[in-house]
């Protein structure tokens, strides 16, 4: 039986905003009571419109930022020392951020597999191993991250959180800027690396069919609060909440949540 890597219990989260002109703090709830636990080798999506509180929740399982209320259980497994690097690493949205556009991908990768510990004689077949994995070709070694594509930007990014050997991996919209055939071939990339890595994977994303293909379970956040968990075919085809009806539906639909209970 797989083991709890990490478990919420009625975690809540507020952001303290300045006003710089009458020198205020305002605090904005973001999120609300949020319980649910996360198994080893496990992949669960995370859905909602923008603004529900999925990129703050994300930032909040790799520890960049800190309930305000309720506990967040690291398994003993999950090492969270300063020193070392961190075993819940996170993809954000503008991959560009990770990679620095004048360095060299072979000195980026290098670099992440030296810091994971990785022995000096092993380290060019590491490198290779990730960049087989991710699927690039190895011809962008000797380019600069400004070189690359936007695609090839998230997979560089990837193979180098990857090369830090995670145990829980978080990506926050993969898929967006992408077409059909890329999003399906990044959903084949991310179960080969929870299949040949055993990394537990957290896929964040406002698209509820891309989803469908990847994950496990699915959690369905709207305005901060959970309202809807559970297996993914199970809340496809019986969906309960009425805002994962309409997320099921938005597709053929050019209105938002508000506007469709109005109609209805």
């Amino acid at each position: 039986m797989m083991e709890k890597l990490i478990e919420l219990k009625n975690v809540s989260y507020s952001a303290v905003s300045d006003y710089l002109s009458f020198n205020q703090k305002e605090s904005k709830d973001i999120l609300f009571d949020i319980s649910f636990s996360v198994t080893e080798k496990e992949i669960i999506g995370i859905c909602g419109e923008s603004g529900g509180g999925k990129s703050t929740l994300a930032k909040l399982i790799a520890g960049i930022v800190h309930p305000n209320s309720g506990e967040l259980i690291l398994d003993r497994k999950i090492e969270t020392q300063k020193s070392k690097p961190q075993e819940i690493q996170i993809l954000f949205q503008n991959s560009s951020d990770l990679i620095n556009p004048y360095r060299k991908i072979d000195t980026i990768i290098t670099e992440a597999l030296k810091l994971a510990g990785e022995k000096k004689e092993d380290i060019e077949s590491q490198r290779n191993k990730l960049i087989e994995l991710v699927n690039i070709n190895p011809a962008l070694l000797n380019r600069r991250g400004f070189g690359l594509s936007g695609g090839e930007r998230q997979r560089i990014a990837l193979a180098r959180l990857l090369a830090v050997k995670p145990k829980v991996l978080i990506l926050d919209e993969p898929f967006s800027a992408q077409d059909i055939s890329s999003q399906l071939n990044f959903v084949k990339l991310l179960k080969k690396i929870n299949e040949e890595m055993s990394v537990t994977i957290i896929c964040i994303s406002h698209d509820l069919k891309i989803l469908r293909k990847l994950v496990q379970k699915i959690i369905i956040l709207k305005e901060g609060r959970i309202v809807e968990i559970g297996n993914t075919e199970h809340v496809f085809s019986n969906p309960d909440h009425p805002y994962t009806k309409f997320l099921l539906s938005a597709d053929s639909l050019e209105l938002n949540y508000e506007e469709l209970q109005k109609k209805n």
